[in-house]
């Protein structure tokens, strides 16, 4: 029997990736994502009209590998929303070409139900599943009981939780991105030396701030900044421990809030680019661990934007004959619910 393969485009950042997923087996046939970190750090953070550009260049070098599966694929699939019009746009026309090309159904990802199902490369899908969603875009909290009955509980008022570790790292002119920068410079600091405040500490309601957590950096850098407006490289580490400790301690208050009042998920799961933070893992292992609740956690190779998980998706969605046509398919910013 020959097999049956689906054709996964993600771009919707900064990464430039496709992946072939074998419908009946889950197994991952190929996988490949270029970067484009290097090209965006010396602006402290994604250019939109850049990132477009390079998908231009990097989306049919990765095709190109590929052409061997052609014959045997099923289907096209393409994240479509949430992400950046300009760089969705790039990956969206390159799976419509695909598709009158070679006759193949088209089928629209979920950004964020991508990041979900990377729990699932490669695997069979465990739901109901409560899931921290953190990544550069997103805080959010998602109660998912299957594949087609996800809902946001709760989110961010403003920031997200990588987003201010980019704008941190930003403020001491450290580089992009600003995640695993900001944890290894922490690493050397004292968390305690500077008492940031936890938002929403006194706020009964499950959600997300981080605006005022990053003016409190913000002006805590200023102050220790010379005449030249440069730190010494422990005020760096200091800033940066004491920045990390009270962006975990706001999740984990939430997150304990969350356990006590809707009660105990049986699994719970940490996905986004930000959930590779060694910090906020290991903190939420502890509180899976004193609840009895299983805990899963995506490979550290598959946290950031792939099309692996896009690709995971679009075989659930394959069976489900849920396809989208050429005509129908438009890209979003932003989506407030799972579809």
């Amino acid at each position: 029997m020959s097999e049956s393969l689906i054709l996964s485009i993600e771009s919707s950042c900064d990464d430039s990736s496709i992946a072939i997923t074998n419908i009946d087996t889950l197994e991952l046939v190929y996988h490949k994502k270029i970067s484009q970190e290097l090209q965006h750090s010396v602006y402290g953070g994604v250019v939109p009209e850049l990132a477009a550009r390079l998908h231009v260049e990097a989306l049919p070098k990765i095709l190109e590998e590929c052409k061997e599966y052609f014959p045997r694929l099923k289907a096209i699939a393409v994240t479509n929303a949430p992400g950046l019009s300009v760089t969705l746009m790039e990956g969206v026309t390159m799976a419509k070409a695909l598709s009158l090309s070679l006759k193949l159904p088209l089928i629209a990802v979920n950004h964020l139900k991508g990041h979900i199902y990377s729990l699932f490369i490669e695997k069979d899908e465990v739901f109901p599943c409560t899931i921290l969603l953190v990544s550069g875009g997103h805080t959010q909290i998602i109660e998912a009981k299957s594949h087609n009955d996800m809902k946001i509980i709760a989110s961010t008022m403003d920031d997200s939780f990588g987003e201010s570790f980019d704008k941190v790292s930003k403020m001491m002119k450290l580089g992009y991105p600003g995640g695993p920068i900001v944890q290894e410079k922490g690493l050397k600091g004292d968390e305690n030396r500077f008492d940031f405040p936890v938002p929403l500490r006194q706020s009964p309601n499950i959600e997300f701030s981080y605006s005022g957590l990053k003016n409190a950096v913000r002006m805590q850098i200023e102050k220790l900044e010379n005449q030249e407006n440069e730190l010494e490289e422990q005020d760096i580490c200091d800033v940066c421990a004491s920045f990390e400790k009270t962006a975990v301690a706001h999740i984990m208050q939430k997150l304990k809030k969350l356990f006590k009042t809707q009660g105990t998920p049986k699994n719970f799961a940490i996905v986004g680019g930000a959930s590779a933070n060694i910090r906020l893992r290991g903190e939420i292992e502890e509180l899976c661990q004193k609840h009895n609740t299983k805990l899963f956690l995506s490979q550290l190779k598959y946290c950031s934007d792939n099309a692996a998980m896009i690709g995971r998706v679009a075989v659930q969605q394959y069976k489900q004959n849920d396809f989208t046509t050429i005509e129908d398919i438009d890209v979003q910013t932003r989506v407030k619910e799972f579809k």
